[in-house]
């Protein structure tokens, strides 16, 4: 017996040693081939690149997977302690796996069971990072494994940091930073019990748990949570009974571009971003991009372009209905189908339900829900035919002219933009407006753009046309002929033919230019031809000094890249982007150095280090550890100096004239020094204004996206200057007026403005002149251009003030 006890003994010991040999041979086999953990220790999880304004103010955010790193000292007992409550209450006592939970899933398995999870957060790590997500033997063997090498490798605070990085949430939120944005647009510092409880819940099936479809299995998971986060001595009853109590109130972060109005501007920062850095870098790489913008002065853009855009939309008249819908028995189904335009919310669609003589009723498409559906509410409301009196003017493509009633205007079924009004009750009747146009505001010292937009609406058209669009600048580009001509020679004073001229087309015909609206003036100063934007004075000037010099600065300025060395081109024929004609103006603005215009401040990696900064100056001294009486630190400006500070200084005199004599006499209504020029295109197709203050270049363009005449009288001080006027009202508030720095070493003579003689007296055409050394008045007298007048100065018209200066002699002097 004792023999046969033996031989079965020896039997069973062989049998262990086969299996263990064989179980040892498997977890080795298991183990040979599996992935590096140690590529955990350098891992960079795809982050999301955060754009903000530069008060802070979160613009917008990049990522393929939406996600924020955060280091595990920075997330909270709390939150920490909750998804260890839910997922892996022991991940501080074991070696990486779960012993017990392992042999439970191999037991369901041999018995022809599914494979089961009791994986630790270790394991989760091990296949979320080095795994696939495959249900085998083999992975949950290899999964243990290399969960223990891990925990032999890296601390418990290491593995908890992965883990609470890298999970899905839901929402598109990778990880608990971005989970708690997403859910409750909160920082994880902010969460309380219930809601890091309801993110801990969601690790192991998050579309499980939605908070908006499956609200009481959210629910019931979530307190759940709390309850094992009260057995973990984690919370106390009665916290975990008020936090149960609680509904779950989720409020998700939106998606894409989160300041309202700066779409044009954060989408040219994505591109830019790219340009420099790549596609991976901008949706994966955690950059933090501090831009340049202003969200106060981006808002009064966008308010100010869009007023000026609908305002002279609705003097056009009635287009018709965004579309018609057919009205059963409930209007708000076919009208929630619609997508209104998403960045003009203070405007919504509704459907015409009657129209009769006095008054529309319309029902209005409800606003969408937290959860991003329509709500199920049904509004009615009126429109006055005093609100709609404009779309009495119908321009449809089978009707035009006046009508007097609303029901000719409109008709049940027609879908169309109302705006809630001020005061009292009902609606206006809007219409996005066909027009479109582009608004730039940028400090001309640094070429830092606080305000940007691009046309009406970015959800109707998302074509830049501040930065994209290319258009004739027309008289706009005038100053910087003029600049030209000061940089090289001219004074304000100088005299100008202003009367017709003829010249070769070089197609064997002339090409004869003209004065906006006619007529000419005879021999005038440089700084009438400029504040009353004369176009044959224009022309003689470039043809006098050389397209050649206009062309170099019209380069210099960046305006162009390389301008045609024709005559025309110096009436703004080439065609430009509202973005750099306003740098160029605030090279003058900033009295001659260059800029290079930027819509970024800074660029951090996701570590915090600068990789780019648009500021390149070098502050002397600004590293001083103590004050020990030595110089205050200085700015050392090394840009380029691409015009005369003295030039730029007359040239911005010259453009006051014009706000406050010439074309854009409006504008003076601001009541603060401002100098600018208006720039209209043939057959007013462009209307341009772009005016400054010692501080702030502003340009407004207006027109159509295919160039279309706007009508007769449409014109850069006419259209483009209120826009300018309505900014500016706001841009200024608050902000004490500054005169333009005379330049040490100038000269200011007083002289009539007209004939730029020298003047002792006092009157409206007296003004002060500014003169570099060694120029001034001259007592002989040039007029540029009378070489080509046959016969005396042909059909214009010379002023008397003119007649006396070519009689007594006047100013021009080193024009010869």
């Amino acid at each position: 017996m004792i023999r046969l006890l033996g031989y079965f003994f020896a039997i069973g010991a062989v049998f262990f040693l086969v299996v263990a040999g064989g179980f040892a041979w498997y977890i080795e086999k298991m183990g040979s081939d599996l992935p590096d953990y140690q590529v955990l220790a350098a891992y960079e999880p795809p982050v999301t690149t955060r754009v903000h304004a530069a008060d802070g103010s979160l613009m917008a955010e990049y990522a393929r997977q939406r996600r924020l790193f955060l280091p595990i000292q920075a997330v909270p007992d709390l939150v920490k302690n909750a998804f260890l409550s839910a997922e892996d209450k022991n991940f501080y006592q074991h070696p990486g796996v779960d012993i017990e939970g392992v042999a439970r899933a191999v037991m369901v398995l041999a018995k022809g069971g599914r494979m089961q999870g009791a994986s630790t957060i270790t394991q989760q790590v091990a296949k979320n990072f080095l795994l696939t997500n495959e249900r085998t033997f083999d992975r949950k063997i290899k999964e243990a494994i290399l969960s223990l090498r891990i925990e032999q490798a890296y601390s418990k605070d290491k593995i908890l940091e992965l883990y609470l990085n890298e999970i899905y949430l839901g929402l598109g939120a990778y990880g608990v930073a971005a989970a708690a944005l997403a859910y409750f647009d909160k920082s994880v510092n902010e969460l309380t019990i219930e809601e890091a409880a309801y993110l801990a819940a969601l690790p192991k099936a998050p579309e499980n748990y939605n908070p908006f479809r499956d609200t009481d299995r959210a629910i019931e998971r979530r307190n759940w949570v709390i309850d094992q986060m009260t057995a973990n001595d984690i919370i106390s009853a009665e916290a975990a009974s008020e936090a149960q109590d609680k509904p779950l109130e989720v409020h998700p972060r939106p998606t894409g571009t989160y300041l309202a109005s700066s779409e044009y501007f954060t989408e040219d920062v994505r591109r830019e971003v790219i340009q420099r850095y790549g596609v991976d870098a901008l949706y994966e790489g955690g950059l933090s991009v501090r831009t340049t913008l202003d969200p106060e002065l981006q808002a009064e853009a966008r308010k100010a372009l869009q007023h000026g855009l609908i305002e002279y939309d609705q003097a056009r008249g009635w287009r018709g209905p965004v579309t018609r819908v057919e009205i059963g028995s409930d209007w708000g189904q076919p009208l929630a189908k619609i997508e209104p335009l998403a960045d003009v919310p203070e405007w919504r669609l509704a459907v015409v339900l009657t129209a009769d003589a006095g008054r529309v009723e319309i029902g209005v498409q409800p606003p969408l829900d937290i959860s991003g559906a329509r709500g199920a509410e049904r509004e009615l409301a009126t429109i006055a035919t005093d609100d709609m009196k404009w779309a009495l003017r119908l321009d449809l493509p089978e009707r035009t002219g006046s009508v007097n009633s609303a029901a000719e205007v409109l008709s049940r079924g027609d879908v169309v933009y109302v705006e809630k009004k001020e005061e009292g009750d009902g609606y206006r009747l809007r219409q996005p407006p066909k027009i479109q146009g582009a608004l730039v505001a940028m400090e001309p010292k640094t070429g830092r753009v606080v305000a940007m937009v691009g046309g009406f609406s970015f959800a109707q058209s998302e074509f830049n046309r501040a930065s994209q669009a290319y258009r004739q600048p027309g008289s706009s580009f005038k100053p910087f002929v003029y600049a030209a001509a000061l940089d090289n020679g001219y004074t304000p004073s100088s005299v100008v033919m202003d009367a017709p001229i003829s010249l070769p087309d070089g197609n064997g015909g002339v090409w004869e230019p003209s004065n906006y609206g006619g007529g000419s003036a005879g021999p005038s100063t440089l700084r009438l031809g400029i504040e009353k934007s004369r176009n044959l004075m224009t022309i003689r000037l470039a043809k006098d000094m050389g397209m050649d010099l206009v062309a170099e600065y019209a380069e210099r300025f960046g305006i162009y890249d390389n301008l045609g060395k024709y005559l025309p081109m110096a009436l703004g024929a080439g065609e430009t982007t509202v973005l750099r004609m306003v740098s160029a103006y605030s090279v003058i603005a900033n009295g001659g150095r260059s800029l290079e215009p930027s819509l970024i401040d800074r660029v951090q990696d996701r570590y915090g280090k600068t990789i780019y900064k648009h500021d390149q100056r070098i502050c002397q001294g600004c590293d001083a550890a103590t004050y020990d009486g030595q110089p205050e630190p200085e700015l050392v400006d090394e840009r380029d100096q691409v015009l005369d500070p003295m030039t730029a200084y007359q040239i911005t005199s010259m453009m006051e004239g014009v706000v406050q004599r010439g074309t854009a006499t409006r504008v003076a209504e601001l009541g603060v020094p401002i100098a600018g020029k208006t720039g209209t295109t043939n057959e007013e197709k462009d209307v341009w204004f772009v005016g400054f203050t010692p501080d702030l270049v502003t340009g407004v363009f207006l027109g159509y996206d295919n160039p279309t005449p706007m009508g007769r009288g449409a014109t850069g001080g006419g259209m483009a200057a209120p826009v300018f006027i309505d900014f500016m009202e706001d841009a200024l508030k608050g902000v004490p007026p500054v005169e333009f720095k005379v330049p040490e070493g100038m000269d200011l003579i007083a002289v009539n403005r007209k004939t730029g003689m020298l003047s002792s007296g006092s009157g409206g055409d007296v003004i002060m002149e500014a003169f570099k050394p060694g120029t001034g008045p001259s007592d002989t007298f040039s007029i540029i251009g009378a070489d080509e007048m046959a016969g005396g100065f042909g059909s214009g018209e010379v002023s008397q003030e003119a007649e006396q200066a070519i009689v007594q002699g006047a100013g021009g002097g080193g024009l010869f």
